[in-house]
């Protein structure tokens, strides 16, 4: 196997302990380890828009992140070809990438953005709850689960750095809704930087949050690639993005030229019956529009990943933010959707008052109402904080339709049965 210059000891060091060796490189075996786990696997009934479930086609977290990494891994070809600062024995591992991608959703739980907000809503007396830190914990200590104990999948530092997209613990921002890490990790924010605290120029909240590995920049640029195109195409199958829809919302906002160009190539794209050729090759554009830029930080001494800086072209850039904010007017606030989130945010907060009830407010739980890895967890611990932690853990781990199925099985008399799977 050849050597990649790019790369050291540095970057391939776990955060547990070191790997026995095999024939594969050490971002081999973490992109494998993500694949054969039930956490990666639940993806396919997780919510990427639409509820999993409502129709065969509609994306899923799952198939989501299979294109997010096919992007990202393109992305790493198409630098390796177009970049003076990249050779055939200097280049970003492209395993490693896939590693990334695959895994930058699996801490999201059931029904998408509106499950993340609403526990962590619920968990805001607990650390909060935030769907990137949740990928984190479930790496480092819940992926592997057996009842005697949770353990994680011991990554390397590279691929937990390209993970970690954002660097500020809960308890240095005020009532956070988003973006931020558990404060309990700081263990890896440690390991990542080597112990070196973080210099007064990237101070806690958006600043240190934009500080990424190249690799983290590369899977952002691929998310923002995938969801902003293939939302689209999403929304126009639901009939969200109806051509009367668009042309209405194109005329209530004053448009640039360059958006009104986008919006009318949109148009000609559905009359024609093109939209999935088309914005097929949208995304070819949005990978030929990145380009490394060097920068210096004090992370240059132990490891080449922070050198760079990924450019993406201004023009490509907005392209994929008005094609966001347009699915965000006619498909995310659509009142279809907005009953479905009402819905989903009550199911999550009745299950969660229903387990607090019975594993926090109480001083020993008088019902067995978890699955058996969980309950011997939650019995266990004595601190408060921790033990809603595992049941946070529980909820964030089910599946729209197994979130769905347990609320009925608590709350509605007519459903469940003794022969009903946990």
């Amino acid at each position: 196997m050849p050597t990649n210059t790019f790369y050291s000891d540095f970057d391939f060091e776990c955060i547990d302990r070191p790997r026995t060796n095999d024939i594969r490189t050490p971002f081999q075996k973490d992109r494998d380890r993500i694949l054969y786990t039930s956490a990666f696997r639940r993806l396919q009934a997780k919510t990427q828009v639409f509820m999993s479930g409502e129709y065969d086609f509609y994306r899923t977290r799952l198939t989501h992140s299979l294109e997010v990494a096919q992007i990202g891994r393109a992305i790493c070809q198409f630098l390796q070809q177009s970049s003076a600062e990249l050779s055939p024995d200097r280049f970003i591992d492209a395993d490693l990438v896939e590693a990334i991608c695959l895994s930058h959703d699996l801490g999201h739980p059931p029904f998408g953005h509106a499950g993340e907000k609403t526990l962590n809503l619920l968990m805001q007396d607990y650390g909060g709850f935030e769907g990137n830190a949740q990928t984190l914990r479930i790496l480092t200590e819940t992926i592997y689960s057996e009842t005697s104990g949770r353990s994680g999948m011991n990554p390397t530092r590279g691929f937990l750095d390209g993970i970690l997209k954002y660097k500020t613990l809960f308890r240095f921002l005020d009532h956070p809704v988003n973006h931020f890490i558990y404060d309990d990790q700081q263990r890896c924010l440690d390991f990542v930087f080597a112990g070196r605290d973080f210099p007064a120029e990237l101070p806690p909240g958006k600043t240190r949050d934009q500080f990424r590995s190249i690799e983290c920049q590369i899977m952002d640029w691929a998310d923002d690639t995938a969801y902003s195109i293939n939302d689209i195409v999403d929304g126009i199958n639901a009939g969200f993005l109806a051509i009367e829809n668009i042309e209405r919302w194109g005329s209530e906002h004053n448009l640039s030229a360059g958006d009104a160009e986008h919006v009318n190539q949109l148009l000609h794209a559905i009359r024609a019956r093109r939209v999935n050729r088309s914005f097929s090759f949208h995304i070819g554009v949005f990978i030929r529009a990145c380009r490394l830029a060097k920068r210096s930080t004090f992370m240059d001494d132990l490891t080449q990943r922070y050198r760079y800086v990924l450019e993406i072209d201004p023009q490509i850039a907005a392209q994929a933010e008005l094609y966001k904010k347009l699915s965000w007017d006619l498909v995310f606030q659509a009142p279809q959707i907005y009953q479905l989130e009402y819905k989903e945010d009550r199911i999550l907060t009745r299950l969660f008052a229903a387990f607090a009830e019975n594993y926090l407010e109480q001083a020993n739980a008088p019902l067995k109402l978890l699955p058996p890895s969980y309950e011997q967890l939650v019995r266990q611990e004595t601190d408060r904080q921790k033990r809603a932690r595992w049941l946070c853990d529980y909820l964030a781990s089910m599946t729209d339709g197994f979130a769905i199925r347990t609320y009925k099985r608590l709350f509605d008399p007519d459903f469940g049965s003794i022969v009903d799977l946990v």
